[in-house]
Formats: structure tokens, sequence, C-alpha cells
């Protein structure tokens, strides 16, 4: 082990978790419910909602589950840095560590990075729900709830948008949000107590505005009575698009995070028993991690597209 230097196995550890435990990331625990895995892959069956409460009459009526099902397979991640034995020796430590601190920070924002791409991608064929349509689509069919839109459009006059109409464009998400039905009719967003609108930097301040402002223009602003929180993501890059998420306790969100192996870290040095540090004289330092951020109840999420 190399202790002049500084750089031991239990150094970069502790500096590693601890600039883990430091950076800002994206909030994506409000959005998808942790699912804790045990296996290759989990299979999602979805149940439906619970039967009606209904007046006893002739005896019980059970209800079954749903056919609606799918498979989540866990994926392995990794990052990975190495040096050489020379460059230790030539006291480049302080770069390493430099390093093993960006590699925590990228680490930390890779379950941001998964949720991304799936907003990003939710209209595109193959990126589906579990009812095998397409995420964000206006024909949601779930049992006896008829066809339901989570795919909206947004009139702008121009590319810069306007508080007013991002205030029409919140107002019309959630209105169709809270009449969303399950599968037996029945209101499944009746217990929403806080919705965020997830943005793009572009359209932080003009949402923030239509949120919080007293008065627009020469009207009362109604959405201020309603709890509603405005959170941008800085891998939302285009600024034509913004995403409505009704969030309860947990337990139904519209994503969900598949843990199946917590993420390590390890450290070999250059000057260690390997071969390769024999031979090669290199040292490294790496991440690995099994997980998968994948979709969950499309009735929690609208996606609303400006036309301009």
């Amino acid at each position: 082990m190399i202790k002049s230097t500084g750089l031991s196995l239990a150094g970069a550890r502790s500096e590693f978790f601890d600039k883990l435990s430091q950076v800002h990331t994206f909030p994506w625990e409000r959005l998808a419910m942790t699912i804790k895995s045990d296996k290759e892959s989990e299979k999602y069956r979805w149940l439906g909602s619970l039967p009606r409460v209904r007046e006893w009459g002739t005896g019980r009526l059970a209800k079954g589950l749903r056919s609606e099902s799918y498979d989540v397979e866990n994926l392995k991640y990794e990052s990975t840095i190495e040096w050489s034995r020379d460059e230790i020796a030539d006291d480049q430590t302080g770069q390493i560590r430099v390093r093993i601190r960006q590699m925590a920070a990228a680490a930390a924002r890779h379950k941001g990075y998964l949720l991304s791409q799936l907003l990003i991608n939710g209209g595109t064929a193959g990126y589906n729900s579990y009812d095998g349509v397409s995420f964000f689509n206006d024909a949601h069919v779930s049992g006896a709830s008829g066809s339901q839109d989570n795919d909206l459009t947004a009139t702008a006059a121009a590319a810069a948008k306007t508080t007013a109409e991002c205030k029409t464009a919140i107002q019309a998400a959630v209105a169709a949000g809270l009449a969303f039905l399950d599968d037996q009719a029945e209101p499944i967003n009746e217990e929403v107590t806080t919705i965020l609108h997830v943005v793009p930097p572009g359209l932080l301040f003009p949402m923030q505005e239509a949120v919080s402002a007293a008065q627009i223009g020469d009207t009362s602003n109604i959405l201020t009575k309603y709890r509603m929180d405005v959170v941008p993501f800085s891998r939302l890059t285009l600024g034509t698009t913004f995403y409505t998420c009704f969030v309860e306790d947990g337990d139904a969100l519209p994503f969900i995070f598949q843990d199946r192996e917590s993420l390590e870290f390890k450290l070999y040095e250059a000057d260690g028993t390997s071969e390769t540090a024999f031979m090669q004289e290199v040292g490294r330092a790496g991440v690995r991690a099994r997980y998968n951020m994948t979709y969950g109840f499309w009735q929690k999420a609208i996606r609303t597209v400006f036309n301009n």
C-alpha cells in the first residue's frame, strides 16, 4: 500500500462517499417509487384498483388480478479510471483524487439521467407503459376507464413563453390529470397532495411565476390556491415541453426505481500484488451497481408540448 501519497483504499473510499453525499441531484425520489429487487429481473403484474366498497348483498365478490404485466431487467453500470505507478511517484495523487470525486458526482447524478431519458422519450413508440402503448399517449385504456390522454399540446405565440401562456397550459394539465379514471372508472388522482411541474431551464421563470404570482394580467391567479412545485431539470433541453406529475405518499408514482445491488467503490493500487499491477504498473478505481429505472403509473404524469 502506498501510504506516503495518501491514496489508500480507506482514504479514497471515504473521499468518494463524502463527495457522493454532497452532490446536489435532481430529486428523482419524488417521482419514482423504489422497489427492492432480489433477482435478475422483476415482473410487474398490474393489479388494477381495489374493488369499490359495496353493500354486502348476497356475500363477498372477489376481484382477480388484471392481465397487464411486463418484465424489467436489472442492468449493470460501471465507471473506471486508471493511473500508472509513475504518476503516483511523480506526485500526481492530487489529480487522481480529483478524478475520484468527479466519479462520485457522476454516479450520484446517474439516476437523474435515467429518469430524464424516460421523460424525453416517453412519447416514442417502444417506450411503453404497462398498457402496451407509449407512456405519453392520447389513447390509454385500462379496464372501464375509457380512452384517456396524458399527452397534451398548448398554445404559445413565440419561443419565449409568457406567464399567462404557462398558466393556461398548467390549468389544462391539472384538469386532465384530476379527471383520470382507474380501471373501475373511479377517480385515480383524487387524493393527490402535491402537483409537480418538471420543467426545462428555459421555462423555469414563467412557470414559477404562473403558480406563485398573486395576479397575472388583470386577473387573480387561482393557481396559488393549490400546492404546486416547479422543479427545474437541466437535462431537459427542449424548451417547449414540461411534465406535470401527481404525487401522493409515494405508493403510486409515475416511475419505478428497481434497486438490485447498491453502488460500490473499489480501488487497486499500482504497486499492489495483482498480476496487472505487477506487469503493467497501473492502479485502478471504479464503481459498480445494478439497478434500473422504468415506467410506473402513466395516470400520474402528463406531458405538455407548446406548439411554438
